[in-house]
């Protein structure tokens, strides 16, 4: 049970997608996560920022390529009535768009999620989020840190994430990703 949840659930009985959509319209992101409730706080302005930034430069390499179609938060994802999660940012081949967007959410698992960490969110994301979209079937996940102005990048190999590559703008690294062939986008923009 999430403790800084006041509407959680009595221990041991898992929350649904059915409960999720009695959440309120707070301006905060409500997710389950096997079926327990996680709240987090709007985001700050340099997280907003940086989604915004990756939002525009893989959105403006989309209409030049259009192999697909990138979306920002919020936006659920629903994996299963256990798990409904509202990703920074995901990205739908064309090849999968008919299986995963029939409606008013994605159903099933976006080719690439992002996530920006924050104070609140750091170590879920890392984690929980993390093993979540690696059981579901995401092919790449992108955890985003503003505190050190880095990219850990991790990729689908078999029906595991392999050990991420972590980028850093301080490097001058180049973050790119075999979903988005050509695409390159140098960490100084991003940070």
């Amino acid at each position: 049970m999430n403790a800084a949840d006041p509407g959680a659930s009595p221990r041991g009985m898992k929350l649904t997608y059915d409960d999720f959509l009695l959440f309120p319209d707070d301006g905060k992101r409500h997710e389950l996560i096997d079926g327990e409730h996680y709240v987090t706080p709007s985001p700050n302005i340099r997280h907003q920022e940086i989604s915004g930034r990756l939002h525009m430069l893989i959105g403006t390499w989309l209409q030049d390529h259009p192999i697909g179609r990138i979306y920002y938060a919020p936006l659920d994802v629903i994996f299963s009535k256990f798990d409904v999660v509202e990703p920074d940012l995901l990205y739908v081949s064309n090849e999968r768009a008919a299986d995963l967007l029939g409606g008013q959410h994605v159903t099933g698992a976006p080719d690439l999620v992002i996530e920006i960490a924050s104070p609140g969110t750091r170590q879920r994301d890392e984690t929980i989020k993390r093993r979540l979209y690696e059981r579901a079937g995401v092919r790449e996940y992108w955890t985003v840190d503003p505190d050190i102005d880095a990219v850990r990048v991790y990729r689908r190999d078999g029906e595991r994430f392999s050990r991420p590559v972590e980028l850093s703008r301080e490097r001058g690294d180049l973050l790119t990703t075999p979903l988005l062939d050509g695409l390159e986008i140098p960490l100084a923009r991003v940070f």
